[in-house]
């Protein structure tokens, strides 16, 4: 998953972007309001952490601007402003949800796993499930035909990302944008080595393969007799 941060307080953005990374999320990190609503424009993200004081542009302006150019991208709308009127206008604003400060990393994360299982439309969201291959979100425990798989953090998130995605085919630009943070070079072959490490992981050993490559297209994600 792949999630854009705008928070100008390096203390509070160093404590979010370790553990959002940890979690296997790839971040883009702004520290302005006017960077940050220029990549909420011209970049796709499954969410957004938005701060409401920040230098050069506001919070609360740059969901505004977001939602006017039809960016429908759930927000969460960090704050040290705890009052209900703070919080409502937050939300009339355009934020889908409100978490004040200080808080802890685990509801943060929390917060914004269901902002994106409502995104998705995913009423149970505990696991994701393909075939043999089951993926739990909240244990992050891989396992197939009984078997359980250890995976790398960008391992994880390739895998959910295509198991999301299963049965349709998705292009290395798709993977990219989904897995990798704005500052990933295109022109390496990194998207490649990473599906065949986890193809090793989960295809090599067991009988059923899942991970299919569409030559010059991209992979799809689905059973093969």
């Amino acid at each position: 998953m792949r999630l854009l941060l705008v928070e100008d307080d390096t203390t509070i953005a160093l404590f979010i972007l370790n553990g959002l990374k940890e979690a296997g999320f790839a971040v883009d990190h702004m520290t302005n309001g006017e960077d940050g609503l220029h990549m909420a424009l011209t970049e796709p993200y499954d969410i957004a952490v938005i701060d409401l004081m920040l230098p050069k542009l506001d919070g609360l302006t740059l969901i505004e601007e977001m939602r006017k150019n039809k960016v429908n991208t759930p927000v969460l709308i960090l704050s040290a402003k705890r009052t209900v009127d703070d919080r409502v206008r937050g939300l009339k604003t355009g934020g889908d949800d409100y978490l004040t400060k200080p808080f802890a990393f685990s509801e943060l994360l929390a917060r914004v796993q269901a902002l994106i299982r409502r995104a998705s439309g995913i009423s149970s969201p505990s696991s994701l499930t393909v075939g043999d291959l089951t993926l739990d979100l909240h244990t992050r425990k891989v396992v197939k035909a009984g078997q359980k798989i250890e995976l790398q953090p960008l391992e994880f998130s390739l895998l959910e990302y295509l198991m999301r995605n299963a049965g349709q085919v998705v292009s290395k630009t798709m993977i990219m944008e989904h897995v990798w943070d704005y500052n990933f070079n295109p022109q390496t072959n990194v998207v490649e080595a990473r599906i065949c490490c986890l193809r090793d992981k989960i295809d090599r050993n067991f009988d059923k393969k899942l991970i299919n490559t569409i030559r010059g297209v991209g992979y799809v994600l689905k059973e093969t007799s």
